[in-house]
């Protein structure tokens, strides 16, 4: 069974985009997974196709329509579905690598894009939406977050990257940044490969990239280390 991606939008060929190309692209032709763009409009039930509506209590903005919503979602996720619905929000719980390992996991994922300030919080609720958030910054909709989502879930999907294990050293994966990477020329500009990465000791490079994981993360996300304390 493939993994299958909905995604509910205002801007639906916004899709593939970046997802059509390369190993994601491949994969995606292929039938290892696939991708269907809905726009959220075709629910509305006024001539206009009206989306959003102001917000109650007054503010600034328009919020998208709780009714219109939960439409679309019932249509590409009706009842017995498995799959989870996210919704991409800068206040949804921070996606991290294990969770994306289970996305990967998973049949797919119903994925909806906010626009204008926010969706009503009743579908949010009514509907069961998991918040995602790809990082502590403000988008114009949550078309690019699921651009990002996507890509990060669907390289894992299993025959997508040539190497089975090519992910195993990445950054996140161990609690750790990756560490840095080196090829040829040996000698660029009087800059050398360090000389133990062609030395042909696997022990002892494994060790340097270890402990050149290890330097970068308690120099650039202390957090990581604070948040795995198994890693020294």
């Amino acid at each position: 069974m493939s993994f299958s991606a909905s995604v509910l939008t205002l801007y639906p060929e916004m899709f593939p985009g970046a997802l059509g190309l390369s190993l994601a692209g491949r994969a995606l032709a292929s039938g290892t997974w696939s991708l269907e763009a809905i726009q959220i409009r075709d629910f509305a039930t006024d001539r206009h196709r009206t989306v959003d509506d102001t917000p109650a209590g007054g503010g600034a903005g328009m919020v998208m329509r709780a009714d219109v919503l939960a439409s679309a979602i019932d249509h590409v996720s009706p009842a017995g579905d498995p799959r989870p619905r996210l919704l991409m929000s800068p206040r949804g719980t921070p996606l991290t690598q294990a969770r994306v390992r289970e996305l990967a996991a998973g049949p797919g994922a119903v994925i909806v894009c906010g626009r204008f300030e926010g969706v009503d919080q009743r579908v949010i609720e009514a509907r069961g939406l998991e918040e995602v958030s790809v990082g502590d910054f403000i988008l114009s909709g949550g078309e690019p977050a699921a651009l990002v989502l996507l890509d990060a879930v669907v390289r894992l999907l299993p025959g997508v990257m040539g190497n089975a294990v090519s992910g195993d050293e990445e950054s996140f994966e161990n609690g750790l940044l990756e560490h840095p990477h080196y090829t040829r020329p040996q000698d660029f500009e009087g800059r050398q490969i360090p000389e133990v990465l062609t030395s042909g000791n696997h022990k002892k490079i494994a060790a340097w990239r270890r402990g050149e994981a290890e330097r970068l993360t308690r120099e650039r996300r202390p957090d990581l280390l604070a948040a795995h304390p198994l890693v020294k």
